[in-house]
């Protein structure tokens, strides 16, 4: 379910680019140009080369100008990160200056992360090499993402707190979280409200969601929306080119990996680059779930295999 996880906090950002300079100015204290609307722009930014590169998504602030075209003032390329990825210390830079070149004017980056120990290292300095040149990614992990418990208020921004839901599903506050955003979402038309709820199901690992379906005050949950169906479907084609029946166990494995390193991080329990490949290796069904079961409990990582040994 890798791909329908990515695509709903891509798919975010795309229903409301407005969400992006929320995160911007309430989250991570940053102040913006005066602006008359946001919209979605061409996520391309290969240039004249053979590697083809492509933000995940990008976002243009525009100011209308009279007997002009509106003026670009701000543009932010926003990527999700779920994972470390090393290759992005050397993409991210030529995405900024790649676009700043194409609008012409300033570009920023905001790196989405549903996990702690994810956007610790997403948000580490990117050293240039040009005296004084260091790009510092803003980073929107679980420690910048509010907390969304009231109905009243999830209603007031759907798509923030979708985004929280998604940061703190695993967090004690998770059921609370979820109940208040059904709530919200019960208001909209119904295939509005359906993909948002389809996009929470599809971002969370199925272990957390099992876990917290128990907890919620509806007995029932279906997919409801076309988007939902279609990225599940996609999700399961990739599994079935990877060998049916070894596909199944390995998928299973991978959404429990997830599912333990998804817990640890809302607890704030920091993991290790060595034991997070270690868990996302094990293909012992046992020992995963034994892993998970603990993970709610455990004071440290390192605790974690200590009690399973």
């Amino acid at each position: 379910m890798a791909l329908a996880e990515h695509e709903a906090l891509v798919r975010l950002f795309c229903e409301r680019p407005d969400l992006a300079a929320d995160l911007l100015t309430r989250s991570l204290r940053v102040q913006l140009p005066d602006y008359d609307y946001a919209g979605l722009e061409s996520a391309d930014l290969t240039e004249v080369t053979p590697t083809e590169r492509r933000a995940d998504s990008v976002i243009v602030f525009r100011r209308k100008r009279p007997e002009a075209d509106p003026q670009p003032v701000l543009a932010v390329i926003v990527e999700v990160q779920r994972r470390q990825d090393p290759g992005k210390m050397w993409s991210w830079p030529m995405y900024l200056v790649s676009l700043r070149t194409r609008l012409e004017c300033p570009v920023i980056l905001l790196v989405v992360c549903p996990e702690v120990s994810v956007a610790r290292w997403c948000a580490r300095p990117i050293e240039l090499g040009h005296p004084g040149l260091v790009l510092k990614p803003l980073v929107a992990g679980p420690n910048e993402v509010p907390v969304i418990t009231d109905p009243g208020q999830a209603a007031e921004d759907i798509e923030l707190a979708v985004l929280s839901a998604i940061h703190h599903a695993a967090t004690p506050k998770g059921p609370e979280i979820l109940n208040a955003l059904f709530a919200a979402l019960h208001n909209l038309d119904r295939d509005l409200g359906g993909m948002y709820a389809d996009m929470v199901r599809a971002a969370l690992p199925r272990e957390v969601w099992d876990h917290l379906e128990e907890h919620l005050k509806s007995e029932t949950y279906e997919y409801l929306s076309d988007w939902a169906r279609e990225n599940i479907a996609k999700g399961k084609a990739e599994g079935k080119a990877e060998g049916k029946a070894e596909g199944k166990a390995e998928g299973k494995a991978e959404g429990q990996s997830e599912a333990i390193l998804t817990v640890l991080s809302a607890r704030g329990i920091e993991v290790s680059e060595d034991l997070s490949e270690k868990i996302r290796k094990c293909h012992d069904l046992d020992r995963l779930d034994a892993w998970l079961r603990a993970a709610a409990t455990v004071d440290s990582s390192d605790a974690l295999l200590d009690d399973i040994s």
